[in-house]
């Protein structure tokens, strides 16, 4: 059983994924952020592969990426240090996790190696925002199955209905409800955002959704998941770390401030 099953069948609600990028605030800080978040309550952790052309990413992110790729992370580095990780951590002290990024620099790695490699280093899934579903359907997805890794693909306000379900029948792991057609980091009206989702709720989808973008405190952390299994923030802990050296620290107190 995938370590997405195992969660989600212990935790339907309030499931907490955080997004950081590798190499970010330092480039030996990777693993110190994956394991100080999995202690103080997160539940996945979705780990960014930084990318010089983030499209779906906002200037916070954007940022982070390029402060890491200057710090020296590249794949390699990443497989590297996850390889540190995997073999120093114990089952039962992490949640699940999954890999962000952007089909260029995976295609460049080569794409089987990538996924042959995230397997081996404890990875459990992909979001790969750029690969369309056509791609995924006829060539990537066999190779992704082929070594156990699950997929989630993310929809937004504006996928249609058909195209909801299609998606939410290719993911697995989880589905991304993307809170609004705009980059990550964007402020958002939640009532909106409760409108969209109780929408996914009456099309009775087979994956857990959780939501992201404009995810940034306790507020609404708490309104995201009126309505969703959990929520996923990312540019509120990217701009935390941003002027500390106490990675550690910085990171628990920013979870406390969550799950207060």
């Amino acid at each position: 059983m995938s370590r997405f099953k195992k969660l989600f069948e212990v935790k339907q609600q309030r499931v907490l994924n955080v997004y950081c990028t590798a190499g970010y605030p330092f480039l030996d800080s990777t693993t110190t952020v994956v394991n100080t978040l999995f202690a103080n309550g997160a539940d996945i952790v979705e780990l960014g592969m930084p990318y010089s052309d983030p499209l779906a990413d906002g200037p916070v992110i954007q940022n982070s990426s390029s402060i890491a790729i200057s710090n020296g992370m590249e794949m390699q580095v990443l497989f590297n240090q996850l390889q540190q990780w995997n073999e120093n951590t114990t089952a039962n002290k992490r949640g699940a996790l999954v890999l962000m990024g952007y089909m260029n620099p995976v295609l460049q790695y080569g794409f089987e190696k990538f996924c042959a490699n995230a397997a081996a280093v404890g990875v459990d899934g992909l979001i790969l925002p750029d690969l369309p579903e056509y791609e995924f359907e006829t060539e990537y997805g066999a190779i992704i199955k082929k070594y156990g890794l699950d997929f989630i693909f993310l929809v937004t306000p504006e996928t249609s209905e058909a195209r909801i379900k299609k998606l939410d029948s290719l993911s697995t792991g989880f589905l991304y409800a993307v809170s609004s057609s705009s980059t990550t980091g964007s402020n958002k009206n939640m009532t909106d955002v409760d409108t969209y989702l109780q929408k996914l709720q009456t099309l009775h989808l087979n994956n857990p959704v959780l939501v992201g973008f404009g995810i940034k405190d306790k507020q609404s952390f708490d309104a995201a998941c009126r309505h969703a299994n959990g929520a996923i923030i990312g540019s509120a802990f990217i701009k935390a770390l941003e002027n500390t050296n106490e990675v550690a620290a910085t990171t628990q107190n920013f979870l406390e401030s969550i799950l207060k």
